[in-house]
């Protein structure tokens, strides 16, 4: 199975209330609230959403499209990673990428990523995690 997503995570005073929202058209939509925390660590915290959702249903192909430069700069090890909270997230999203057959992940501008960031607004609003499926075959 083949998988789009388009990924974004927010935080309101950064570090303050973090969302990430991970948009998979066509398969669904999901909102995640994730207490206080990081631009950065929302960001990551989408990343590794769409990647257990692609591992979970058996993805064999993920193209993920993110607003932030910097991750996408990072899981292409264009730049290095400092910040040691940031660490364990790449560590661990490097590990689910190892999971997928066909993995790759682009830059978007912010007007291309209008659908992922209402979700993590939705999270932030709301303080509440929803998963809205469009369609999908699990097997």
């Amino acid at each position: 199975m083949k998988l789009e997503a388009y990924i974004d995570g927010g935080s309101r005073g950064n570090p303050g209330e973090a969302g990430a929202g991970v948009y998979l058209p066509g398969v669904a939509r999901i909102a995640e609230y994730l207490g206080t925390g990081t631009n950065n660590f929302a960001e990551y915290s989408a990343l590794l959403i769409a990647l257990r959702f692609a591992v979970y249903t058996k993805c064999t192909e993920l193209k993920v499209l993110a607003d932030s430069e910097l991750v996408v700069k990072q899981i292409n090890g264009e730049y290095k990673v400092k910040n040691e909270g940031i660490q364990v997230l790449h560590a661990a999203a490097m590990r689910w990428i190892a999971l997928i057959p066909h993995f790759e992940i682009h830059h978007v501008f912010r007007e291309d990523n209008k659908e992922a960031d209402k979700l993590a607004n939705k999270a932030m609003d709301t303080r509440r995690n929803s998963v809205v499926f469009d369609k999908i075959e699990l097997l």
